[in-house]
């Protein structure tokens, strides 16, 4: 049998999270025969040559391992390190460089496509709430501020139908400034070009500069993601809530900032796993007791967010961790100084008065 290969293709670059897109659309790619736990390689003309990566759906390699992903919504087969450093750059990637992908093994990830694969509806419909459709909730836990933080997917970018029910939402909580963590502003006035961009009340937001856009990537264990979002965090004390925190789907980069802002406040661990399984709650109806392997297999996502917060308490059992003292120690590794980091304590917990009209 002849060797499955993609033949030499253009690699293409990724402006977001500055990975690599390979040439053929995601369903060009699994017509040439490559499929989802497949096993992978690729060979790059400047001579590089990895072997055995598995290729997803999602992103369902362990964190900062390397997979190819077809992740919905993407325009091409992505190859990425889980919530690590972008692979662009990692293998000295060129405008003009070709790739050349192959099979190294059929199925041999199969199960682990199979128990992570998740896949949500973009139909409003299918859903009992705007609220769910959007994934849109306040931030509780700890002693943070009440109804002044909110979380939920982007209001827009409309890539899954939702950004006009998020940004009806947005007006509803009056929310008064946004934590943007996936635009810059060339990637945010693209959206006002497309058709279907109707976000009147989070436009007006960003035209009074009360849009803060972070474009963050997902390393949040990066000393880079670390210095960016201190300073958007810093930029968030001069404006006034309620706040909104989002990147394209609410979910993990979100997910991350939100476990920060909940830790400053003095959440517990298991706040910030209650927050974060909210989300595949709203989106693919997972709980424990529906889904007891999928749900356990997602806990490992929020808890490397609680172990990478508190990664100066060394053998602290994870429900013990002081997340507070971790995020100071955090975010002082982004720059930030006690000062700042104090004004933000003030910023996010109740009773903090001074940015109140």
């Amino acid at each position: 049998m002849k060797p499955l290969t993609t033949g030499k293709i253009k690699t293409i670059y990724d402006e977001e999270f500055e990975n690599i897109y390979i040439e053929p659309t995601i369903e060009e790619f699994n017509q040439l025969g490559f499929s989802f736990g497949d096993s992978l390689n690729f060979k790059l003309d400047n001579g590089i040559y990895i072997e055995d990566i598995p290729y997803y759906s999602g992103y369902y390699a362990g964190v900062e391992e390397l997979q190819f992903c077809g992740y919905p919504g993407d325009p091409h087969v992505k190859i990425a390190r889980n919530c690590g450093n972008p692979t662009w750059p990692e293998f000295n990637i060129k405008e003009g460089t070709m790739i050349e992908v192959s099979l190294n093994e059929k199925a041999k990830y199969i199960d682990v496509q199979e128990l992570f694969s998740l896949k949500y509806s973009d139909e409003r419909d299918d859903y009992d709430s705007d609220e769910m459709f959007t994934n849109f909730r306040e931030l509780v836990g700890g002693s943070m501020k009440a109804h002044y933080f909110f979380r939920g997917c982007s209001p827009c970018d409309n890539i899954h139908n939702r950004a006009a029910y998020a940004d009806k939402l947005v007006e509803k909580h009056s929310i008064q400034c946004v934590l943007n963590l996936s635009n810059s502003v060339s990637r945010y006035e693209a959206f006002l070009e497309k058709d279907d961009f109707n976000s009147p009340y989070y436009h007006n937001l960003y035209q009074n500069g009360n849009v803060l856009l972070l474009l963050l990537n997902v390393n949040y264990h990066s000393v880079d993601f670390r210095k960016k979002l201190g300073i958007g965090l810093l930029r968030m004390l001069e404006h006034k809530g309620p706040v909104l925190v989002h990147c394209m789907e609410g979910k993990d980069r979100t997910g991350f900032v939100c476990a920060v802002l909940l830790s400053l406040a003095g959440a517990t661990p298991q706040d910030i796993i209650t927050d974060y399984m909210k989300t595949y709650l709203n989106y693919y109806h997972i709980t424990k007791e529906k889904a007891p392997k999928k749900y356990e297999a997602i806990l490992d996502n929020v808890h490397d967010f609680i172990t990478t917060i508190g990664e100066n308490q060394k053998g602290v059992p994870l429900h013990e961790l002081d997340l507070r003292k971790g995020v100071i120690d955090y975010l002082k590794k982004g720059d930030l100084t006690d000062t700042q980091i104090n004004q933000l304590i003030e910023y996010v917990t109740e009773g903090y008065k001074a940015h109140s009209s």
